[in-house]
């Protein structure tokens, strides 16, 4: 009796093991997806702040020529 039971307490911690690097895995690719996303999200950021930079400055120069002239 104690063998059987034996046997199968040893399976199912063979069983949870396995669930255990799968679920390691799992976490392991969302945090590389996650931090891909935040990289794009930075770059993103910094175009907009680039072309903002850009307009203002335009801008501020046209409205410069305009009050000059």
């Amino acid at each position: 009796m104690k063998k059987s039971d034996q046997d199968t307490s040893l399976f199912s911690t063979d069983i949870a093991r396995n669930k255990d690097f799968e679920v390691d895995m799992i976490k392991t690719t969302n945090v590389n997806i996650l931090l891909n996303r935040v990289r794009l999200d930075q770059k993103r950021t910094l175009k907009k702040r680039i072309v903002f930079s850009i307009i203002l400055a335009v801008l501020v120069s046209s409205l410069a020529i305009y009050f000059i002239i």
